[in-house]
């Protein structure tokens, strides 16, 4: 993995990950997730859908400079893929934190170009323009789509930070699989890219945003 994929998806990035528990909190608040053991599928069917989703839309990314546009027809069809406005306004924000980031790490053409045709960026989009791999690139948001709830449990409910990252680890296989079948569509029209739902994800999500307005939240999202 090269360094940038790396330092993305490193908890330590400034890119405003520590901020949104991928509706983990509200997972917990409704007792759907109590513990190791009810955390491990929650991860695992946040992977293969939003994980798998944003892999998609990342691997797509690497190849987007060389079309005219395809910056923002990726944005628009990443949108229509996700459903809850909650969980669109998580994305942006955090891919609005990345590419203030990386523009000051990493600037480039590619970057500016994408910031021209959309100034607020879904996450997945701007990883896949910094990490320019097809495979790293959905790797990096597949892995960072199962880490953000997994720290989240840690401060939610006091988990071991073992036993979670142990958890993690057991994942491996199931995050490469994500990824490699991610890349297989990096030259694919944004159109016709793949569109794994995940209802009970955007449903926590809207929850979660309704709460958050009226009471305090560990987590924006």
């Amino acid at each position: 993995m090269n360094l940038v994929a790396l330092m993305l998806a490193d908890s330590r990035f400034p890119g405003g990950g520590h901020a949104h528990s991928g509706g983990l909190e509200e997972a917990v608040a409704r007792r759907l997730v109590t513990d190791e053991g009810t955390l491990a599928p929650f991860l695992l069917g946040r992977l293969r859908t939003a994980g798998a989703l944003g892999a998609v839309f990342a691997a797509a990314a690497t190849r987007a400079a060389d079309a005219p546009g395809r910056y923002a027809e990726l944005d628009a069809e990443l949108d229509a893929r996700t459903p809850s406005p909650a969980q669109r306004a998580a994305s942006r924000a955090q891919g609005r934190r990345a590419a203030r980031a990386a523009r000051r790490a990493w600037p480039s053409p590619a970057l500016a170009g994408l910031l021209r045709a959309t100034p607020r960026p879904h996450h997945p989009i701007v990883v896949g323009v910094l990490v320019g791999d097809p495979f790293e690139a959905a790797q990096t948001v597949a892995y960072h789509a199962v880490t953000g709830p997994a720290t989240g449990a840690v401060r939610l409910l006091g988990l071991d930070p073992f036993g979670v990252n142990a958890v993690l680890a057991r994942l491996a296989d199931e995050i490469d699989a994500v990824a490699r079948a991610a890349a297989d569509h990096a030259g694919t029209a944004p159109v016709d890219l793949p569109a794994p739902a995940s209802p009970g994800l955007d449903l926590l999500a809207e929850a979660h945003d309704r709460h958050h307005r009226e009471e305090v939240r560990l987590f924006v999202s």
